[in-house]
């Protein structure tokens, strides 16, 4: 039997319904152990966020973190490609909409990178308009 300790850490951090304080510095701790965050970690981050959601909201702290830690991915070279902005599109649209909070991460996205793809500008029209 192979365990899924993916979905264990997701059912574990929203065992209570939160993702609270103490939770996201273990799992801070965890994913930047290297220094930095990958697109892989990021997937997790995205499975964490999309459950819970459906759980009610994520908290705000939370809600910092998962952007932070998008950030520090896809602008880790200061280029997004079209690989992270996949990713992007993944993360932004998971629950089916588009939030204040994943617009205005969009746009401090474009004013930071240093260059685009056309697979991000294309997403970047789409969700802020």
């Amino acid at each position: 039997m192979s365990t899924d300790f993916r979905k264990l850490a997701v059912n574990l951090a929203l065992a209570d319904g939160v993702i609270d304080d103490n939770e996201i510095k273990i799992i801070k701790k965890a994913l930047y152990a290297d220094g930095i965050i990958d697109l892989k970690e990021v997937g997790f981050l995205i499975e964490l966020r999309t459950a819970a959601q459906k759980k009610g909201m994520p908290s705000p702290a939370f809600e910092n973190f998962f952007f932070k830690a998008l950030q520090d991915a896809v602008l880790e070279d200061g280029v997004i490609t079209g690989k992270e902005a996949n990713v992007l599109r993944e993360a932004i649209f998971a629950d089916g909409k588009v939030e204040d909070s994943e617009r205005k991460f969009m746009v401090r996205l474009k004013k930071a990178a240093t260059k685009t793809s056309p697979q991000f500008n294309k997403l970047y029209d789409e969700v802020v308009g």
